[in-house]
């Protein structure tokens, strides 16, 4: 049997972070099985789901934390791999606008108003193309339970993109 381990990883952003991980996870059996991985301001910063076999996830873990003496802060938790709840729906949220701060502050605000949760979640900010500036972009995976009264919520939604006067899709 196998044991499912949720990873979050940070270091100075080097060479070689990476490998360093696999190969404590392949000492140990395991299996990389989802991540997400940046570099952020010559920060390495990411998130891993890795798959170790039950009798070796106590010393998989050990080592992993004792990777701190090469300069990479692991944090490794034990977690039960379920499959995404059955009670909600999966959503897409795109947002395009000028940027300025609290974007993503309001948006999570109307979403936490509606006990969506956020799957996952990507930004990026650009230099706008025309006339200076910059354009704030966004994607984010939701959970929305199926409970939830879809025509207010798309309501919210695109009242706060008529007062942040950005662009949002709201998709199934």
């Amino acid at each position: 049997m196998n044991t499912s381990i949720v990873l979050t990883i940070m270091a100075d952003d080097q060479p070689g972070i990476i490998q360093t991980v696999s190969s404590t996870l392949h000492k140990h059996g395991g299996s990389w099985t989802q991540s997400s991985m940046s570099s952020l301001a010559g920060q390495f910063a990411g998130i891993l789901l890795a798959s170790v076999p039950s009798e070796n996830s106590t010393a998989c873990r050990k080592e992993l934390h004792g990777l701190e003496s090469q300069g990479l802060r692991v944090i490794a938790r034990i977690c039960d791999q379920t499959a995404e709840s059955e009670a909600s729906h999966e959503y897409t949220l795109d947002l395009l606008g000028n940027d300025r701060p609290g974007i993503v502050h309001e948006i999570t605000k109307v979403l936490a108003n509606h006990n969506v949760n956020v799957k996952s979640l990507e930004t990026v900010v650009e230099a706008a193309s025309m006339g200076g500036g910059e354009i704030f972009k966004t994607r984010a995976e939701l959970l929305v339970p199926k409970n939830t009264d879809i025509d207010t919520l798309e309501d919210d939604i695109e009242n706060l993109a008529n007062d942040l006067m950005v662009n949002i899709s709201f998709e199934k």
